[in-house]
Formats: C-alpha cells, sequence, structure tokens
C-alpha cells in the first residue's frame, strides 16, 4: 500500500552515516536520506488533496525553525540511532500533526512514547549492536553533527521508491 511520510532531511549527518546507512539500513535504497522522522505513516499520496495541504500547513505554522545537533548513539532493540538535542523541538511538530490529523497516529500508535531520532542501521540486533560501536567511534572521532530543522518534507512511495511531494518551510525561514 502507498503511503506518505514527514520528515526533517539532515544532509550534514550524510558524511558520518552515509557508509553505514547503505550497509545496514534498507530504506537507503528506496531513496530515504539521512533524515529524523515526524509522523509515519501518513495517508496514500492520492489523499493529498488542497485541503489537505491546508491543514499540515496550519498544524506546522506555529513552529520556527531551530538549531539541533546529532551526537548521542542510542540503540532499540533492532535499530542503532543518533537521538537529536534537543528532542522536544521534534516531538512538538509530531504531536501537532497527530493531533490535526488522528486518524493517522505516529507509528501506528505502536509506541508508548515519541523518541525522535536519526535511524543509521535497522533490521535485526546483531547488525545493530555492530553499528553502535562503529557509529560510536565515528561520532567520537568527528565531534556532533550540527543541522537546522527550516523545513519539514512529505515524501511519497508510489513509485516502490521515496520521494518529496511537497516540502512545508518553517517560519523564519526564507528557503
Amino acid at each position: 500500500m502507498f503511503e506518505t511520510a514527514f520528515i526533517v532531511r539532515v544532509p550534514e549527518a550524510e558524511a558520518y552515516v552515509a557508509d553505514l546507512r547503505r550497509r545496514v539500513d534498507p530504506s537507503v535504497h528506496l531513496g530515504v536520506p539521512a533524515h529524523i522522522t515526524i509522523l509515519v505513516p501518513f495517508m496514500a499520496p492520492d489523499r493529498i488533496t488542497d485541503k489537505v495541504l491546508s491543514g499540515i500547513r496550519s498544524a506546522l505554522s506555529s513552529f520556527s525553525s531551530f538549531a539541533f545537533s546529532l551526537a548521542d548513539v542510542r540503540c532499540f532493540p533492532t535499530t542503532t540511532y543518533l537521538a537529536p538535542e534537543p528532542a522536544d523541538r521534534f516531538v512538538a511538530l509530531t504531536k501537532s500533526l497527530a493531533l490535526a490529523f488522528p486518524d493517522f497516529p505516529p507509528f501506528r500508535g505502536e509506541h508508548a512514547s515519541l523518541v525522535p531520532h536519526l535511524t543509521v542501521a535497522n533490521g535485526n540486533a546483531g547488525d545493530a549492536k555492530i553499528a553502535m560501536a562503529e557509529l560510536e567511534r565515528v561520532m567520537q572521532a568527528s565531534g556532533p553533527v550540527r543541522s537546522f530543522c527550516a523545513s519539514v518534507a512529505l515524501l511519497e512511495n508510489s513509485s516502490g521508491n521515496w520521494r518529496e511531494m511537497h516540502m512545508f518551510e518553517l517560519a523564519g525561514h526564507s528557503g
């Protein structure tokens, strides 16, 4: 089934994580860039109407651009990720979209809490453990990834690969 997803692209992280992601994150091969997920899954691409776009703009209208960093390496059972700081701004973006579109809870409502993250390895515990050690070495040698959240992208996968469908600029960013 085709769907959409909201993300914040983090191109500054590519130099740190691209090689590792190519090896242990299957989403890379579907066109997914280094990112922090805001809301997934969202509605099917063919349901994204002007009215839906207006609702998205309204849900994001109170948010300003902000700086963040990625330095802390963490794991879920089968996933290694970088945790953004501050995390609360990403949580607020997610909650705003989920409130505006209650039929689309984050991660289908499968998790009790929201944990913003940039996935580096995903799939199995062994890969996650190996990736965690490698990523910790990279981060220790390079220092934190510094980035700026100026927009939220809406991706869609109707071709089998993920591609940008719309971009929503946050306040304080002139593009």
